[in-house]
């Protein structure tokens, strides 16, 4: 199981606004999980997501 919280790795940290609805939709993604990541883990995991599909190409 990953542990909550900062990565450990070489990070930097990103600032975003997003509009209202957008940050509803994430929070409607975080609780269809089954461990409830935070909106920043769960924004992690949809971007490795997103970038081990463009590797794929």
């Amino acid at each position: 199981m990953k542990s909550r919280g900062r990565p450990k790795a070489d990070t930097a940290p990103v600032m975003v606004r997003m509009p209202t609805a957008l940050i509803e939709a994430l929070d409607e993604a975080r609780r269809a999980e089954e461990d409830l990541p935070t909106r920043p883990e769960l924004i992690r995991r949809i971007l490795e997501e997103w970038a081990a599909g463009r590797r794929e190409r």
